[in-house]
């Protein structure tokens, strides 16, 4: 032991010093550990694990890391270049056993034996001065800065009961070299702390805490702040001369540590850091607050614009809708009829003279409210029930409606008349009925059946089509359905019935329920008796009304197949006059036949609606059924 320590009379002071020197000590609560393994598992069980707390102030929640950095930035002692701190546990050693350590580092560090020797025979109720700047605390050397720091740390309890004794020693040759190992591990390490948070990375503005985390920062600065609170309340020289600045005029001012407003109260001063605090928070983003305003005002512009634009699509989709269906105010019957003459003499196609003839006609028709009659074609029924009888192999059973005229569409009406036109031949057929004698005598004009239909609107008929309308329908183009058909029928006392194969019955998107419904109204009345039918029959039944999507017909008739297929008999208003006329002659009737034929995979559209005339109606059952149509139903089929 001699050769080792050189000194035999101070052995016992040499051997506890020796074996302590290499124990490391935790960072963070200053405890011994006998290794470094047992440091490790130290650190991660009573650190790691739990809530990070700094010993010499109340800040908390951190990493291990931050932690780490803010003690050894934070709470160093400004004079370690020049001193060094020994902290020795007084109830574990006694006086002879002195530690010497410093907060930051993880090793003890080599004490020169003189100093020790100085301390150990130093009472500790005469502390021996060292140059000048000692306080006694418990017979504890300090020097004036260590206790300054000191007196606000929780250390400073346990210091003063004796629990921990600080001995400041003088620096020597000999441990130069172990303080700038410790100065080298402390750069490296804070070198190490802060390279990861480089790119986000937030500083106290009132000490050198350094977080990753604005919120964390925000939470730190409070705490600060709280402190100048409490500093306040205790009195005008309590406080920090970084928090407030100033007294004038007996008014305490606080500057604020990140620009320079004065603010009277702290808690106006705790409200403008903490603006600053979220503009960095937004920075820490990428984004300033002018960016991020300027983003959201770009934003709001284009939401504006796609508005503007998706409004003025809507609207031109609705004056597109309301130009289909003739409710664009363009004007009606007479206005077209016009335009389509006038149009023809600036061709060339018509001469002035047969346009002031025609028009004069025109407005002679519509002032008696019946139709000129130039559309019509009369005849064809019966044309074609002798077509049948003498030309007819293939099929086994036809049956036809009662005589019907066809009204094709005209100049004034061409585009959207086809429910009025086909109106009009379920009329005609009505008219050689005896039974449907109150009846108007003659077939009305198409203005006159819109005001028909006005005029069933205002009895109360069907008032959800008159608001589709706006109870308004003369001098519009507007297309009719078998709604409109069934509110003017109910009007003019006679019984009507709407059916509605609303979705397809057959494979292929077919409807052959529709045509067995046809069938059956036709063959109805002629299987009453018990001779056999003939193969051809032209019934006293009115024709039936056909509504599909965008178009209308009438059907007159229908056929069946000898292998059992049907085929409905289509007058359709398209068809012009001198079309229809070929049906007259026996020699063209066979290719008028072929064009007025349906199969069932002929009606592909999705929905059909017919509407079929059967008798007269009561006073107390129109009164009925005008109520009802206040909620039309029609009858649907499958």
């Amino acid at each position: 032991m001699e050769s080792e320590t050189g000194c035999c009379s101070k052995q016992h002071i040499y051997l506890p010093l020796n074996s302590l020197v290499t124990m490391p000590v935790c960072d963070i609560c200053c405890e011994e550990l006998p290794s470094e393994a047992e440091m490790k598992t130290h650190l991660f069980l009573s650190h790691m694990e739990n809530v990070m707390a700094c010993p010499f102030c109340s800040l908390s929640g951190v990493s291990y890391d931050e932690m780490s950095f803010h003690i050894n930035t934070a709470h160093i002692d400004k004079d370690s270049q020049d001193t060094k701190t020994t902290v020795v546990d007084s109830g574990q050693k006694n006086s002879n056993d002195c530690t010497a350590q410093r907060p930051s580092s993880t090793k003890t560090s080599n004490v020169n034996v003189k100093n020790i020797e100085t301390v150990s025979q130093a009472s500790p109720q005469s502390p021996s001065p060292v140059n000048g700047m000692t306080s006694s605390i418990t017979g504890t050397c300090l020097s004036q800065e260590t206790s300054t720091s000191l007196k606000s740390s929780p250390l400073a309890a346990a210091t003063a009961s004796g629990a921990i004794k600080l001995v400041r020693t003088t620096p020597t040759s000999s441990n130069n070299a172990s303080r700038e190992r410790k100065d080298g591990r402390r750069k490296s390490k804070q070198k190490r702390l802060s390279s990861p948070i480089k790119e986000k990375c937030f500083s106290c503005p009132m000490c050198s805490l350094v977080c990753k985390d604005c919120f964390i920062l925000q939470e730190h600065v409070e705490l600060h702040l709280q402190d100048q609170d409490a500093t306040e309340g205790a009195g005008p020289g309590a406080g920090s001369s970084k928090e407030a600045s100033s007294t004038s005029n007996g008014v305490m001012h606080y500057e604020c540590p990140m620009c320079a407003l004065s603010c009277t109260s702290s808690s106006s001063l705790q409200e403008h850091v903490e603006l600053h605090l979220e503009n960095g928070s937004a920075s820490a983003t990428g984004y300033s607050s002018e960016d991020l305003t300027l983003a959201r005002k770009l934003q709001e512009e284009e939401e504006q614009k796609w508005r503007e634009a998706e409004t003025r699509r809507e609207a031109e989709d609705f004056k597109k809708l309301q130009k289909q269906f003739g409710l664009d105010n363009s004007g009606g019957y007479r206005k077209q009829m016009e335009r389509t003459m006038e149009r023809a003499v600036s061709r060339g196609q018509m001469v002035p003279a047969e346009f002031h003839r025609k028009k004069a006609e025109m407005l002679e028709s519509l002032a008696s409210g019946m139709d000129d009659g130039r559309s019509k074609t009369s005849g064809l029924v019966e044309a074609l029930c002798k077509y049948y009888q003498k030309d007819a192999s293939d099929c086994a059973h036809v049956w036809l409606c009662a005589e019907t005229d066809h009204y094709s569409s005209s100049e004034g009406d061409k585009g959207w008349g086809c429910g009025y036109r086909n109106f009009q031949m379920l009329l005609s057929s009505l008219h050689r009925m005896e039974q449907y004698n109150l009846l108007p005598v003659s077939v009305p004009s198409i203005p006159r059946v819109q005001a028909l239909i006005e005029e069933a609107w205002g009895q109360g008929a069907d008032p959800q089509g008159a608001s589709h309308f706006n109870h308004r329908l003369q001098g519009t183009r507007a297309w009719i359905g078998a709604t409109e058909i069934y509110a003017v029928l109910t009007s003019l006392n006679v019984k009507a019935r709407i059916v509605d194969f609303h979705k397809p019955s057959g494979p292929g998107d077919t409807h052959p329920r529709l045509f067995e419904w046809v069938k059956q109204y036709f063959s109805h009345s002629t299987s009453r008796g018990a001779r056999l039918p003939p193969k051809v029959v032209q019934t006293t039944l009115p024709p039936i009304y056909l509504q599909h999507q965008g178009h209308s017909r009438s059907i007159v008739g229908m056929e069946q197949k000898v292998n059992g297929n049907l085929c409905l008999l289509l007058f359709d208003p398209g068809c012009a006059p001198r079309e229809m006329r070929r049906v007259l002659s026996q020699d063209t009737a066979g290719t008028m036949v072929r064009r007025m034929r349906k199969f069932s995979g002929g009606l592909k559209h999705r929905q059909y609606q017919v509407v079929a005339v059967e008798g007269l109606l009561t006073p107390e059952e129109k009164r009925s059924r005008i109520l009802n149509s206040r909620t039309l139903c029609a009858e649907k089929i499958p």
